[in-house]
């Protein structure tokens, strides 16, 4: 089978695994009585984040094959993902939060390094291949999008946006992946060196990334950038549904398929993939994460602005903007770490940039958030209007778009970085 083939049925699989309960466990959550902890289920993936893929890009840099480690990791996140499933199942509206949360967190534990190392594999597989990374690796990352889509969808129509099964959905898909990683080619460890410092045994010379003051600060912006990454996709399918207690939105296609709704986002991805190579070409990691930042602003606003009637139009631009917001940091941050980087510390390198990110990042949002969100919604009385409801939802989502035009203009100012066209990522 050709190589870009095996690499897109591999990020296919990646991220249906993601996608199958994502932007729908939210919901699922509301129903068996956990909103107000809708948060502590999404911040856990940021938590997980702050080690499991710097340590996983450690064992892969070091010691075991890429393709192992994320068969290995795959399938244990697909066993803990499935016992979400059967516990949920068995115990319906009475299910603990600790044992669930649990069980939830482990799979995830298992689940986010294989994100950084899915990038490495592909990275290491076409370098090896001769082929330009920059250049081949979008289109291939862009079916990822589309599996992610894929599973939104069959947990939409298959009638599983409130039920337990979307979890039986992913599990199974891990547990795929985990056969059909290990059939991807050979990822090189690096053992060359007979006399290593702990430093450098353990694979921690991504850390040292730190002392160079440009990579420092794209790190810490990329922790706040990340600060938005979780927020809608644990949020926007709750809020979008909360429509449904207003009677003039209950029968609407947004509240009655929130996740289809949404996956308009995710479509937005596949395109703005492919946008990626000329505008990190000819702007530079520093104005693409500009514009990322911009549109976080956007994607935020037009959800205050918008409802699932007369006003879904905000709602599907909003949906449209969010793959310039998620792809134009997500996918260029992991190529600018890629060019930035030795070969020794790849793999630790992309674990360190999703630590920042889907670790620090994600779970300081989705805890503020969930915060915000419990102060301006969930705390209503219940005998709370929809509209009063849903103006709680606008004042969140406003101040969420505040906060993003903040980082956008510190990160204009404080961020040096001067760009030399034709993808040359270097700093003069």
């Amino acid at each position: 089978m050709n190589l870009k083939v095996r690499l897109t049925v591999m990020n296919v699989l990646e991220f249906a695994v993601w996608g199958a309960y994502l932007t729908s466990m939210g919901s699922y959550l509301v129903k068996i009585g956990m909103a107000v902890n809708i948060g502590w289920f999404y911040s856990v993936q940021g938590i997980v984040s702050l080690f499991m893929p710097a340590l996983i890009g450690i064992i892969a840099d070091r010691w075991i094959e890429g393709q192992k480690v994320l068969g290995i990791c795959h399938f244990l996140a697909g066993l803990f993902m499935l016992s979400v499933f059967f516990y949920g199942s068995s115990a319906g509206t009475e299910a603990s939060f600790s044992i669930l949360f649990t069980l939830y967190a482990l799979s995830v534990a298992f689940f986010k390094p294989t994100i950084a190392l899915a990038n490495s594999v592909a990275y290491s597989a076409l370098e090896g291949a001769g082929l330009d990374t920059v250049k081949e690796f979008p289109p291939i990352r862009v079916f990822g999008t589309v599996g992610f889509i894929c599973a939104m969808w069959a947990v939409d129509l298959g009638g599983m946006q409130e039920h337990v099964g979307q979890f039986a959905v992913s599990g199974l898909l891990s547990l795929l992946l985990a056969v059909y990683a290990l059939t991807l080619p050979a990822c090189p460890v690096n053992r060359s060196a007979e006399h290593k410092s702990l430093t450098e045994a353990l694979g921690l010379r991504a850390f040292m990334l730190f002392k160079k003051k440009r990579m420092a600060y794209f790190f810490i912006f990329s922790m706040c950038l990340g600060i938005c990454l979780q927020i809608t996709n644990g949020f926007a399918n709750p809020f979008i549904s909360s429509f449904g207690s207003i009677p003039g939105y209950a029968d609407t296609f947004g509240v009655q398929h929130a996740n289809i709704l949404i996956s308009i986002s995710q479509i937005s991805e596949t395109c703005c993939i492919l946008l990626i190579p000329f505008f990190l070409g000819r702007f530079g990691i520093k104005r693409v994460m500009l514009i990322a930042m911009v549109a976080w602003v956007f994607r935020f606003g037009f959800f205050a602005l918008g409802n699932p009637g007369s006003g879904v139009w905000l709602f599907i631009l909003s949906m449209l903007v969010y793959g310039v917001a998620f792809d134009f940091f997500n996918i260029s941050g992991s190529l600018f770490v890629d060019k930035e980087t030795d070969i020794s510390i790849r793999s630790s390198a992309q674990g360190l940039f999703m630590m920042m990110t889907n670790g620090l990042g994600a779970t300081i949002g989705t805890l503020s958030a969930q915060a915000v969100i419990n102060h301006f919604v969930y705390s209503l009385p219940p005998t709370a209007s929809g509209e009063d409801m849903i103006s709680g939802w606008n004042t969140c989502w406003i101040a969420f778009a505040v906060y993003a035009l903040v980082v956008a203009v510190l990160c204009s100012m404080l961020f040096k970085y001067k760009h030399v066209p034709r993808g040359e990522y270097k700093n003069k």
